[in-house]
């Protein structure tokens, strides 16, 4: 009885753990796929002049490094950073499913 136990636990702590992968690889895949394509947009013929000029534009750079400033990696349990995170999952799940 005891190995059925120990059996039972594996299997259901393993696919546990696949469960949690899984939810992992696609959270990566969303995040990956937004970088990828507001990088390519950033570049895009028609956005190109505004960017740059944002790029050159001092009070909008100290702007952007005040935000930045409220986001960190490694406090996850910060409310604004986890909704900044669903956020950017939400947007990164819409645009691969919308170009899929």
């Amino acid at each position: 009885m005891k190995i059925f136990y120990f059996v039972f636990l594996g299997v259901f702590l393993s696919v546990s753990s696949a469960g949690a992968q899984y939810s992992a690889q696609n959270e990566a895949k969303y995040m990956a796929t937004l970088k990828a394509v507001v990088d390519y947009k950033i570049n895009d013929e028609e956005n190109y002049g505004d960017i740059e000029s944002l790029r050159q534009n001092k009070r909008f750079n100290a702007e952007l490094m005040k935000m930045i400033a409220k986001l960190s990696n490694r406090r996850t349990k910060n409310a604004t950073n986890n909704r900044v995170y669903k956020i950017l999952l939400q947007a990164g799940k819409d645009v691969y499913k919308e170009l899929n």
